[in-house]
């Protein structure tokens, strides 16, 4: 049986409070059991449809389409199919590939793209990310999509999945766009760049990890694979699990490693670590990769580090909401204003770029969207052409350290009613509700959460997840051992606000 017959519509808007699945600038994102069929399928085809009515999706268009490696990406991936070939477009399957790899593939070919993943979100969550020609959607693309009635087939059955021999046949998998991807790196860095270092790839389940080491490995680097998992394995590098820590530790001096790179699972997210096997936070390690492109406009979250600032290495800094749509925003205007070699980057370590660079003469195109092979080359070239340890390089940055974790299964809304009733209390408010160590507060920015700045230079930054029912909590001091403590405490205190 080929695509149904349009046999009823459904607003987005309504979906979005009906389905359990949410939707905003970071895509579609629930658990596996809401998004049925038929929810992906909607979504999608309000995504395509918002693009028609812009005038920025042409009538029987390509459409590139990848996915992470959880168990159900590959249906959602068929759902997400039916909904192209329902819009009277062509599906272009790029296989298993990187987010950033996808989107690079849609801004070369000026055409959609769509990835299928949850991220770092555990197994039994998936999403759908949208990019338009342009790359990500951004808040206005949001409200467009959310505006959207779309019309539903009668392809699905009463639990909302599609039902035998209703789904189209997807095309066979193009490699154009993973060919596209390595070919960015080789292009923009000799064959020898890594030469002389010893790296561990720790792969877990990232859709990236044969692509890393295949790029790395081309650049000359003596290349070590770890951790090879079946099953797909939530490595969140915002909250690094204990277990990745340890793995860390022992891996880096027993097999003699320089560094291991590793990412988050639709592998836009970066993990490195030094030669100790110690990971770098996400925003530090920004900081080095803004540094070795010689950016002269960096963009950054709220929540980041404030050695950005401390460095005196950038021209200007801009800092904004969290989120990848503020930060794109952002670099644009950068880019309007005059800013020539214009980068952001993310506490969760994703680097974007506005501008084209040429760090080693050779140009790398512009992708504004979160990569992470970016922050792994940057770090890594500085560390062979410094002739330094990785930890050389962090040591001299200004000696500010972040922490960050997070209260799992969180209510979002109750997450909201505290920090609410935490604001509208103050000072006063906040330091009765945190132990007398953290001291006097000094000042309050509510630019995207509650961030909370203590006499002493302590940071506490609270804020519901976007994307997940969780509170998370980042923190910032002049030592490591300080800004764990801090979390640590602090978490405490937000586990007795269930």
């Amino acid at each position: 049986m080929g695509p149904g017959i349009m046999t009823r519509t459904v607003s987005i808007a309504s979906l979005m409070e009906t389905s359990g699945v949410k939707f905003g600038t970071s895509g579609a994102r629930g658990l596996v059991r809401a998004m049925t069929d038929e929810v992906c399928f909607a979504y999608t085809s309000a995504f395509l449809q918002y693009l028609e009515s812009q005038g920025r999706l042409g009538p029987h268009s390509r459409v590139a389409l990848a996915g992470d490696l959880r168990s159900s990406t590959g249906r959602i991936l068929a759902a997400v199919t039916h909904a192209v070939v329902q819009r009277g477009h062509e599906p272009v399957a790029c296989g298993r590939i990187p987010s950033p790899a996808v989107a690079l593939y849609g801004l070369d070919q000026r055409i959609p793209a769509i990835m299928v993943t949850g991220s770092h979100i555990p197994d039994d969550r998936n999403g759908i990310k949208f990019n338009s020609a342009d790359g990500e959607i951004l808040k206005a693309d949001e409200l467009g999509i959310r505006s959207q009635v779309v019309s539903l087939p009668d392809d699905f059955d009463s639990a909302g999945m599609l039902v035998a021999g209703a789904a189209v046949a997807g095309p066979p998998v193009d490699p154009a766009a993973a060919r596209l991807f390595v070919r960015r790196w080789r292009d923009a860095f000799a064959p020898d760049a890594l030469a002389g270092l010893r790296l561990g790839v720790y792969g877990h389940s990232a859709v990236g990890r044969d692509l890393l080491v295949e790029v790395y490995s081309a650049l000359g680097a003596d290349i070590v694979q770890l951790g090879y998992s079946g099953r797909f394995i939530p490595v969140d590098t915002e909250a690094i699990r204990q277990e990745d820590v340890d793995l860390a530790a022992r891996w880096c001096p027993e097999l003699g490693l320089d560094a291991i790179v590793s990412t988050d699972g639709d592998s836009d997210r970066p993990l490195i670590s030094d030669e100790h096997g110690r990971w770098l936070r996400g925003d530090v390690a920004g900081i080095l990769c803004a540094q070795y492109l010689k950016a002269d406009v960096v963009v950054a979250p709220i929540s980041c580090n404030t050695a950005l600032e401390a460095s005196g290495a950038f021209a200007r800094v801009i800092r904004t909401r969290i989120g990848s749509p503020y930060v794109i925003e952002a670099m644009m205007n950068a880019v309007q204003e005059g800013g020539r070699r214009v980068v952001g980057y993310e506490a969760n370590g994703g680097f974007l770029t506005a501008s084209a660079l040429a760090p080693e003469g050779r140009e790398l195109a512009r992708l504004p969207t979160r990569d992470a092979m970016l922050v792994h080359l940057g770090i890594l070239r500085r560390a062979v052409v410094e002739n330094k340890a990785v930890s050389a390089l962090l040591a001299q940055l200004p000696p500010r350290y972040t922490a960050s974790d997070r209260l799992q299964e969180f209510p979002t809304e109750l997450s909201h009613r505290r920090l609410a009733d935490l604001q509208r209390g103050g000072a006063i408010a906040m330091e009765a509700a945190f132990p007398e160590s953290f001291g006097k507060v000094r000042g309050i920015d509510t630019l995207d959460g509650l961030r909370v700045t203590f006499a002493n230079g302590d940071i506490v930054h609270l804020r519901a997840s976007g994307n997940a029912p969780e509170l998370r909590c980042y923190t910032e001091s002049a030592s490591d051992e300080r800004a764990r403590a801090l979390n640590a405490e602090t978490l405490r205190v937000l586990e007795s606000w269930r």
